[in-house]
């Protein structure tokens, strides 16, 4: 019984509770690297995934597409493609398509057919709604209507790359060494209570954003449900997507900064609103009231992105690892600082920030410790 035991569960543990690696890298200057610094990074905390799953996300990867829609979707056979391809060319004109090039990689298996297009919307006068609010409601419905057809990356000037595998390894199949962007995120996993497949991978993304995850939410059903009542359909089988529709409707659809974003995910105890002044509590409770079903419970890390932001917060009370750094125009995340000292030995600055407090970097501006090293509430101007 104990052999049996050891085979299905090597680590002998019921969980490894720390697991997943995320690291991210961004250039604030906006220039374009290579991502051969974040391989090695993600190499380096190997021992953090166990090959289940492996992804990336790329900015500024597309300079002869800047507005288009990049749309990046796996089939898991060729009708789940020629169906897509025509609820596409109904609803987009298509500037662009084409097989993602790929190369066989040893530790890649079962691989779907990936495939990318490049498109503007077709949108009539009559249809009142953004083109951005346009493009989510199509990608939904592929993912929840169309068989065997899923988009893993929607946005402008980027792309997320991601399977089942370890990173290293999901880097070579997708030949990302071919690719430069001025800021790459990415993520080794670890799963846990969700199944690994293709999709299941990290990064999630919706239009520009994406997340990337390390921990647990005991809160999925509750944040799946209240989000269902906004429009989401969740398809992927795992907590993390919650928070990829959480920070499209707050940050991208309502237009709050990421303080906001923050303080809604990870808000504030109780206690600690009462003591603030009476702005900032009228603030905090009208927050907790409005957006109760978005409060994230459980163990997280998170590196958020879009294209002029990267963004990394922990849960409240910083249960999983998160380290920031930076050197020159470069900004890290990382959950090991070992990862960051591999690819940039002599930083300008390093530290860990405050439980619940965001990291912002944005193109021409570079955070500093003193602004997530200790718990701070000020009111946060609301557009």
């Amino acid at each position: 019984m104990r052999d049996l035991e050891r085979i299905n569960n090597p680590y002998n543990e019921d969980k490894v509770l720390a697991a997943c690696s995320i690291f991210g890298m961004m250039d604030v200057s906006g220039r374009p690297f290579s991502g051969e610094p974040v391989f090695r990074a993600m190499e380096n905390m190997h021992d953090r995934g166990n090959g289940l799953g492996g992804g990336f996300a790329v900015y500024g990867l597309y300079p002869d597409f800047p507005e288009h829609y990049a749309l990046h979707l796996m089939y898991n056979n060729q009708a789940a493609r020629y169906e897509t391809e025509q609820f596409l060319e109904q609803r987009f004109i298509v500037e662009r398509s084409e097989e993602i090039p790929t190369r066989k990689t040893d530790g890649i298996d079962n691989e779907p057919l990936v495939y990318r297009y490049f498109v503007m919307p077709k949108i009539s006068k009559n249809l009142e709604v953004s083109e951005e609010d346009f493009v989510v409601e199509r990608v939904l419905r592929i993912n929840s209507e169309i068989d065997g057809a899923f988009v893993f990356s929607s946005g402008r000037n980027m792309g997320v790359f991601k399977g089942v595998g370890f990173p290293e390894e999901i880097a070579r199949y997708f030949r990302l060494e071919d690719y430069k962007g001025y800021i790459w995120t990415s993520h080794g996993r670890f799963p846990t209570n969700s199944q690994a497949w293709w999709g299941g991978a990290h990064p999630f993304s919706m239009l520009d954003w994406t997340v990337v995850h390390n921990g647990e939410l005991s809160s999925y059903g509750a944040n799946r449900a209240w989000l269902e009542t906004v429009g989401y359909k969740c398809t992927m089988f795992t907590d993390t997507e919650v928070l990829a529709y959480a920070m499209d409707l707050i940050m991208r659809r309502q237009g709050l900064p990421p303080e906001i974003f923050a303080r809604i995910v990870a808000p504030p105890l109780w206690e600690e609103i009462d003591r603030m002044s009476a702005d900032d509590r009228e603030l905090h409770t009208a927050l907790r009231s409005v957006y109760g079903g978005l409060l994230m419970n459980g163990p997280f890390s998170i590196v958020i992105a879009n294209r002029k932001q990267m963004i990394a917060v922990t849960d409240r009370i910083r249960l999983r690892p998160l380290t920031a750094a930076s050197k020159g125009d470069m900004l890290y995340f990382s959950s090991e600082e070992a990862s960051i000292r591999l690819v940039s030995p002599e930083l300008d600055e390093v530290w860990t920030p405050m439980g619940g407090v965001p990291v912002i970097g944005q193109l021409g501006c570079m955070p500093t410790p003193e602004e997530s090293t200790k718990r701070q509430y000020a009111t946060v101007e609301v557009a």
